[in-house]
């Protein structure tokens, strides 16, 4: 690595200060800073962005190029969750993950999966056990335990889910929490747990509480959970406690922007910069021990350059030293991946997606835009010859979800506020256990689009009559192993032909793939069938 200097206005982010200077580099560290007083300097030097908890799988991007990309916008490292992966592949999913990243500059502190499955309720490719989870700790790459959704086992003392929390604190490792609308004597019991953070608030009252209990929030702003608006305040009241995350980002939004959209946002709306920037670029590293540098003498030389601290431009991005992006160009090489999956299910008849009439009225999955929670709701089913077909006045579709690992049959449900008026949508990304979820207005249809992603061993697919649209996604049928941006303009294109069967969803994908996630209330569909997050049981679809 060669020594260069570089100057600009440097923020000093750890003792809130700005001045004009020089930054010597050599051999991939800061050798020294040298203020100039004199000196007047039209660009800012500044600590690179983390998101601090990200499921790289979501972007549909291996973690190559999800670092390509990531670095245009001013990211220099990740914590990332790869319990996507692992409920496909266990182990093998995680070690791949884990030598990808090896393959670039690009920071990746990964955490070791502590439900895989998410839960004993869904059928899932892989479990990793307490003792998976101990061989995992002794990884170089592995540096926290990835967050703990199940609240249950933690409330209930379960052995395996403790004994897992237990290895994480003997080796003094952060423990990521999930724990949506917990409150009370139970919030208090988790975070005794040293479970430490939270990226689940939806409410400002909800972040204050898990605050109160000492718990960080994860400020959360992804394709499908937007939270960061009910919680910016926290900026400016606790900045000490927050940190910014995508969490969940598909390829399209990656390519649009990243935590510097957040940190944009955040300075337009007011609040103080260095507030913004301790909880965009400090935190992280600090709560998570990263080693990623923070703009100070003999740290690694991971930093960024912007125009100014109005618009945040990033004009440059520098990993370990080197220039990783520059003018929103990635500079970072393309690595081909190899691919590794699990995918055994046969293709499927429309009849398989009948709903025989057992009733008069019915459970329904009621969506929101920019949430992952749901609600439950009653209503009369709309019945045709002895079946229940969809209900496209009212905005009524059938959901339906796949074993992707065993031939079974789907398991049927009814889904409200998605929006199609015509077609079918169908992924293999589908949280946390990754089965085919598919949500459709004719039984044909969503036939038509689940056999698509089966051909496929994975994928995101659209179809309209007879007319099908696929994006492949042969890394474990959750990633493309193509050119971040090419995978990016595909999915776009998916993304406009599921609106233009009538989504008025923001993200229709990304929320399809939470229809499944048993974890969120209220209302779920896994492959075995309708699941009541609120009472942790399954439930008829009649009423």
């Amino acid at each position: 690595m060669s020594t260069f200097k570089i100057s600009g206005q440097i923020v000093d982010v750890i003792h809130k200060t700005i001045f004009p200077g020089t930054i010597t580099i050599a051999q991939g560290r800061i050798q020294s800073i040298e203020q100039e007083p004199k000196q007047s300097y039209q660009q800012y030097i500044l600590p690179g962005f983390i998101d601090a908890h990200v499921h790289i799988e979501s972007s549909m991007l291996v973690p190559t190029e999800f670092a390509r990309i990531a670095t245009v916008h001013g990211t220099v490292g990740a914590v990332c969750d790869p319990h996507e992966i692992a409920n496909v592949l266990g182990m093998a999913g995680v070690e791949f993950m884990l030598t990808n990243a090896t393959q670039t500059l690009f920071k990746i502190a990964f955490g070791a999966p502590s439900c895989v499955p998410a839960t004993t309720f869904e059928t899932a490719g892989a479990n990793l056990t307490a003792m998976e989870i101990k061989q995992l700790f002794q990884h170089p790459g592995i540096s926290y335990l990835s967050e703990v959704m199940n609240v249950p086992g933690v409330l209930m003392n379960n052995t395996e889910v403790i004994s897992k929390i237990d290895l994480a604190n003997k080796l003094g490792y952060p423990i990521d929490g999930h724990a949506p609308g917990l409150s009370g004597e139970d919030l208090q019991k988790y975070a005794d747990a040293n479970i430490t953070t939270d990226h689940e608030c939806s409410t400002l009252e909800e972040a204050l509480d898990k605050i109160a209990v000492g718990m960080k929030i994860l400020i959360r702003e992804g394709s499908a959970a937007k939270n960061y608006l009910a919680l910016h305040s926290l900026i400016d009241s606790h900045p000490d406690q927050c940190m910014f995350c995508s969490d969940d980002l598909h390829p399209d939004d990656l390519v649009r922007g990243h935590i510097n959209e957040l940190v944009r946002h955040s300075l337009i709306l007011g609040h103080d910069v260095m507030n913004v920037l301790q909880i965009a670029c400090v935190n992280p590293v600090r709560h998570y021990n990263l080693n990623v540098g923070l703009l100070q003498v003999a740290d690694p030389a991971d930093f960024i350059v912007v125009n100014n601290l109005e618009e945040f431009t990033v004009q440059c991005t520098y990993c370990q030293g080197v220039l990783v992006a520059k003018e929103g160009q990635p500079l970072l090489p393309y690595v081909p991946a190899l691919f590794v999956n699990n995918f055994t299910a046969k293709p499927k008849q429309a009849g398989d997606f009948r709903i025989a009439a057992a009733g008069s009225t019915v459970r329904v999955i009621e969506v929101w835009d920019g949430q992952l929670l749901t609600t439950e709701k009653h209503i009369l089913a709309n019945i045709e010859n002895g079946e229940v077909v969809a209900d496209l006045e009212n905005d009524i579709l059938k959901i339906a979800v796949v074993n992707r690992y065993q031939n079974r049959p789907p398991a049927m449900g009814l889904i409200h506020n998605f929006g199609l008026q015509r077609g079918a949508i169908a992924s293999s990304v589908a949280h946390d256990s990754h089965n085919i979820v598919a949500v459709g207005t004719t039984d044909e249809e969503i036939s038509r689009a689940v056999n698509a992603v089966i051909q496929a061993q994975g994928g995101i697919a659209v179809v309209e009559g007879k007319t099908v649209k696929v994006l492949p996604l042969p890394v474990a049928g959750l990633m493309s192993g193509d050119d971040g941006y090419t995978v990016a303009e595909e999915y776009g294109q998916l993304d406009a032909l599921a609106k233009d069967l009538g989504s008025k969803l923001s993200a229709p994908f990304m929320t399809l793939g939470f229809m499944a996630l048993l974890v969120i209330p209220e209302l779920k569909l896994s492959d075995q069938g309708l699941f009541s997050s609120n009472n942790f049981e399954f439930v008829s679809l009649w009423v």
